[in-house]
């Protein structure tokens, strides 16, 4: 590990935090947003990050196959409803924004099966998940920290 940025910033990690109460408060179902976690995680390569949100997704009853098949959503469609489908697409192209740049179909996709609020409330998420990669990607924050969470 580079920093245990947890300890050398905590007020900056608790505000995230808040960050992330809110979101499991917003109304969004949290099994969802966990999957959503895990997909932007995947995007991003954070080892960590995919090891916390694959022991949540397996404590929460999530099968091993569809938690393997997270990645490759589109192609397992009968493994995810239209709603999960919906945001994981939304994830994927947020995610990935100087790319994308979140073309007008993609902003309709996902608000034919989310709320106005529920989207923002779910790039809020997606927004969030990319801040938590970032820190333990560029810092080296181990997987093996959130096996032991």
């Amino acid at each position: 590990m580079r920093i245990d940025y947890m300890a050398a910033a905590p007020v900056g990690v608790q505000a995230l935090g808040g960050v992330y109460g809110y979101i499991m408060q917003s109304g969004l179902d949290t099994l969802l947003v966990e999957m959503v976690n895990l997909r932007v995680s995947q995007i991003n390569g954070c080892a960590y990050c995919l090891a916390l949100h694959s022991a949540a997704l397996t404590r929460r009853g999530v099968s091993n196959e569809k938690l393997a098949l997270v990645q490759a959503w589109s192609e397992a469609e009968d493994h995810f409803d239209a709603r999960e489908r919906a945001a994981l697409r939304w994830a994927e192209t947020v995610t990935l924004v100087a790319q994308t740049r979140v073309p007008d179909e993609e902003f309709g996709a996902v608000s034919e099966f989310f709320s106005e609020k529920e989207v923002v409330d779910l790039t809020i998420a997606v927004g969030l998940m990319n801040s938590f990669n970032r820190l333990a990607i560029s810092l080296r924050r181990p997987p093996g920290r959130a096996i032991a969470r």
